[in-house]
């Protein structure tokens, strides 16, 4: 074995002593001058000879074997390491400086779906979520607790592939919670596990429609599940809503016309009016579905969060025909970033749904999964939404009043019996968006009606959240909201 050379001279510059040693060696090690397996001075001995402290070298040392290009053997000394790190890749042309990505691209791009609400909050501001929940009251100690045990008792089965129907002690868990909670008579096979509720759209989608097919929808209505159907080709067709809900009749003659293949409608709480859907309504619904053989896409979003008398079961309950397929979430209740959706329906649509996933996302998060059904199983989940839900009806109580002082002269709206916004209706004249552009000046977000309809179109309409904000917080936002009143409070 050649005896290594010492070739470099250190310099006293902004690079630190330790860090040139380190690179000299490795660059001795990628042009050959150092062998795998050639034994390097020892620290004593380079040291004297470059005129440094031997830390100095034990410094670069250390880096060297934490970057894998030496390895230190006790008693015997430093070596170069036999598994070496993977080299840089060779560029294949002879520019100098490496691309960067353009700012433009080299071809035609398919036009932009249409985003979500564009919703980023400036620093200080109030945000009156359409649909957010507050994640400062996510159970994020129970939750974290529970998936440390999970990691620590099923961690190999866990970490490898699972069902694309999403993990089954999830599936029986949510099965049973639709039962005890919504009347639902479900069993496993008719659950698939959904990374959120916007997954479950798009799965329903793609496993529902055909390109060119007709989907009915809430009009005002949630802009998110109109692209999932955009997106897989569909049409839409936007029916009225009224107190009752949507429109049954106006749907009934519309299929005299169109071949509607679905129909999409959020009956319990409707997004973003509130209204509740009359049971006549619903059951005319259900017949007409039957009937005319059309499916019937139920988003329950916010089912949990329901504060005076007895919430009404959906849709699904009642259903004898199987023509609903039921959309529900556990990232209302938890947290948003804990995307767990599901959808509930007869067993062969849940195969094709299952189907779709698995070339879209093979699988769910089944650490996650496992960890949400032991904390149904456990009640932990149920006791957090009654915590939940008691403070979400405070809120609401205390947005009622803050408007009713504040801006009761200008907006007028009815008291939902649950949900996590209320839907109010600024007087004649006035224009909410103009509204709603001062309130960001003085610090208070709204959404007003243009961001529910199909075109943009305003109306005198305003949704304003109260689940994300506290109840300082939202006497604070309606303060604001009233200073950028147009014609003043």
């Amino acid at each position: 074995m050649a005896r290594w050379e010492i070739n470099f001279v250190l310099e006293r510059r902004d690079v630190p002593l330790f860090q040139q040693i380190t690179s000299a060696v490795t660059a001795d090690i990628q042009r050959g001058r150092l062998r795998p397996g050639d034994q390097l001075p020892g620290t004593r001995t380079l040291a004297r000879a470059l005129g440094v402290q031997r830390q100095t070298v034990v410094a670069a040392f250390d880096e060297l074997v934490a970057e894998g290009w030496i390895v230190s053997q006790r008693a015997r000394g430093a070596f170069v390491s036999t598994d070496l790190p993977d080299p840089k890749p060779r560029r294949f042309t002879s520019r100098e400086s490496p691309a960067s990505l353009a700012d433009r691209t080299g071809f035609e791009l398919l036009a932009a779906p249409q985003p979500e609400l564009p919703l980023e909050v400036p620093r200080g501001s109030l945000l009156f979520a359409p649909s957010r929940p507050d994640v400062r009251l996510a159970p994020a100690k129970v939750l974290a607790r529970t998936i440390r045990r999970v990691m620590n008792t099923r961690s190999e089965s866990l970490l490898s592939y699972g069902p694309p129907e999403g993990h089954p002690r999830l599936r029986r868990a949510v099965a049973e919670m639709l039962a005890s909670t919504r009347g639902l008579v479900a069993g496993p096979s008719n659950i698939c596990i959904t990374r959120g509720s916007q997954m479950a759209l798009s799965l329903l989608a793609k496993s529902l429609l055909r390109p060119g097919d007709f989907v009915a929808v809430e009009q005002l209505g949630y802009r998110s599940a109109w692209e999932a159907f955009r997106q897989a080709g569909a049409k839409l067709i936007g029916m009225p809503v009224d107190a009752d809900g949507l429109q049954v009749d106006v749907l009934d003659r519309t299929l005299r016309r169109h071949p509607i293949r679905a129909v999409y409608v959020t009956p319990h709480h409707q997004f973003p009016t509130t209204v509740t859907m009359s049971a006549g309504r619903r059951l005319k619904l259900l017949d007409l579905a039957r009937a005319r053989r059309i499916a019937i896409i139920e988003d329950d979003y916010d089912y949990e969060f329901h504060y005076d008398g007895r919430p009404v079961l959906p849709l699904a309950s009642a259903d004898r025909f199987g023509v609903v397929a039921y959309v529900g979430t556990f990232s209302k209740v938890l947290a948003p970033a804990l995307r767990i959706g599901y959808v509930a329906a007869p067993t062969p649509l849940i195969e094709r749904i299952a189907a779709h996933r698995s070339h879209l996302d093979s699988q769910g998060d089944q650490v996650l999964e496992y960890a949400v059904s032991q904390l149904l199983e456990e009640g932990e989940i149920q006791r957090h939404i009654r915590r939940v839900r008691r403070e979400y009806r405070a809120r609401r109580d205390t947005l009622v009043e803050e408007l009713n002082e504040r801006l009761g002269n200008i907006l007028t709206f009815d008291v939902p019996a649950g949900g996590i916004a209320l839907w109010v209706r600024a007087n004649d004249g006035l224009n909410v968006d103009k509204w709603a552009s001062a309130a960001r000046q003085h610090g208070a977000i709204v959404v007003t009606a243009a961001a529910f309809t199909f075109n943009g179109r305003t109306a005198p309409y305003m949704r304003l959240g109260f689940a994300s904000l506290n109840s300082q917080e939202l006497r604070d936002g309606v303060r604001r909201l009233a200073a950028a009143c147009p014609s003043g409070p």
